[in-house]
C-alpha cells in the first residue's frame, strides 16, 4: 500500500470519527417529552425538523467527503483545509439546540444559516484542492462541481440573509440547497 493511500485512509477514518462524534452530540441534545401523551410530541417539532436537517446535511458532507477523499493524494494544504471544515461543522449541535430551542426564531435560523455558508465555503476549498490534484477528472466534472458548490453557496447566502425578516422561509432555502449536495458523483 502506497505513502499517500495510508495517509488519505488515516484523514478519512479521523475525519469519519469526528462526524461521528458530532451526531453523537446532537442526539444527546435530544429530551423525550416528560408526559405520556403523544400530544406532548407536538411542542417537540422544532427539535426534530432541526435534527434531521442538520442529520442530513452530516450525512451529505460525509458522503461527498467520502467520494473526494481517495480522487487524489492529500496534500499538507488539504489535510488542513479538512480541519478547517471538520472545525465548523463542529458547531452544528449548537447551532441545532438554539434554533430547535427557540421554534426557528430569526437569530438562531440566521447563525445556523451562517454557519452553513461557513462549512460550505471551507467544503468548496476543499473540493477546489481535491479536484486541482485529480488528473483523472475530466473538466466537464470540475465545472459542474465549481458550478453546483456557488449555486449552494449562494443559496446559503441568501437563508441567511432571508432568516432575518423570514426565519422559516430561510430555514426552508436551507433544506432546498442541501437537496442540490445528495448526488456527489456526477458523471462525466
Amino acid at each position: 500500500m502506497s505513502k499517500e493511500r495510508v495517509t488519505a485512509e488515516r484523514l478519512a477514518t479521523f475525519s469519519d470519527a469526528v462526524f461521528a462524534v458530532i451526531v453523537t452530540v446532537m442526539v444527546l441534545e435530544l429530551r423525550a417529552p416528560d408526559e405520556a401523551a403523544l400530544s406532548a410530541l407536538w411542542p417537540l417539532w422544532p427539535t426534530a425538523i432541526s435534527y434531521a436537517v442538520s442529520y442530513l446535511f452530516i450525512a451529505i458532507i460525509w458522503i461527498n467527503h467520502h467520494y473526494l477523499m481517495f480522487v487524489g493524494a492529500p496534500t499538507l494544504r488539504l489535510i488542513w483545509i479538512n480541519f478547517a471544515h471538520l472545525f465548523m461543522v463542529s458547531f452544528l449541535p449548537f447551532a441545532t439546540a438554539w434554533i430547535a430551542r427557540t421554534t426557528l426564531a430569526s437569530s438562531p435560523v440566521f447563525v445556523y444559516a451562517g454557519l452553513f455558508v461557513c462549512v460550505d465555503i471551507a467544503y468548496n476549498f476543499f473540493e477546489r484542492d481535491v479536484l486541482a490534484h485529480a488528473a483523472q477528472v475530466p473538466e466537464r466534472t470540475r465545472r459542474i462541481a465549481r458550478r453546483r458548490s456557488l449555486i449552494v453557496l449562494a443559496i446559503f447566502v441568501i437563508a441567511m440573509l432571508v432568516a432575518l425578516v423570514m426565519p422559516r422561509v430561510g430555514f426552508g432555502l436551507i433544506c432546498s440547497a442541501l437537496i442540490l449536495h445528495l448526488k456527489p458523483d456526477i458523471r462525466a
